[in-house]
């Protein structure tokens, strides 16, 4: 029963002396002047500010890619779909859909290495939220050039815009396919 005793106020004071520790290193470190990160950045108003070669969402030119599908091949976790017709009267591909999955791309920025014509490159983008896994799916094809490409962020709400159907893709059997 000593023993025991022994133990339990063993184990209360190696506990107490853990949070003396943790105490002494935050007063150490406190700065009432410090400001939380929204209010040094003003963050859902203006962009934070962020280094210059960050990685973050991509840029993509869909006016010179070629449809190679380099940039997919290079990926290592496969988070890069490709959809592309051959051209009529002509050579080369046309893309019918660009599409990087968010949820399992780890920004690696091995996509952008390979690319011949450089129409694949890291953005600036801090944040894409959304409120379902599927607002991580981004298919460059369906944004507007001025968003996937002119800027240096994506815009959240232009993303979501993009997956909204404008038409019915079938009617149904007593529809006519428009």
């Amino acid at each position: 029963m000593a023993d025991w005793w022994k133990n339990l106020i063993r184990a209360i004071s190696t506990v107490f002396q853990g949070l003396l520790v943790t105490l002494r290193v935050w007063k150490a470190t406190y700065d009432p002047s410090r400001k939380t990160f929204t209010e040094h950045f003003e963050y859902p108003e203006l962009p934070a500010k962020v280094a210059p070669r960050y990685r973050g969402f991509h840029r993509f030119d869909l006016t010179t890619c070629i449809g190679c599908d380099q940039c997919a091949k290079a990926c290592p976790v496969d988070c890069i779909y490709i959809g592309k017709e051959r051209v009529e009267n002509g050579k080369g591909f046309q893309l019918t859909h660009f599409t990087i999955d968010y949820t399992k791309c780890m920004f690696c920025a091995l996509c952008v290495e390979p690319c011949p014509v450089d129409c694949i490159f890291m953005g600036g983008t801090l944040d894409l939220s959304s409120y379902s896994r599927d607002g991580a799916l981004v298919d460059f094809t369906r944004l507007p050039i001025d968003v996937a490409w002119g800027r240096a962020t994506l815009n959240p709400t232009a993303v979501a815009e993009s997956k909204a159907v404008m038409y019915p893709v079938h009617g149904g059997p007593s529809q006519p396919e428009g």
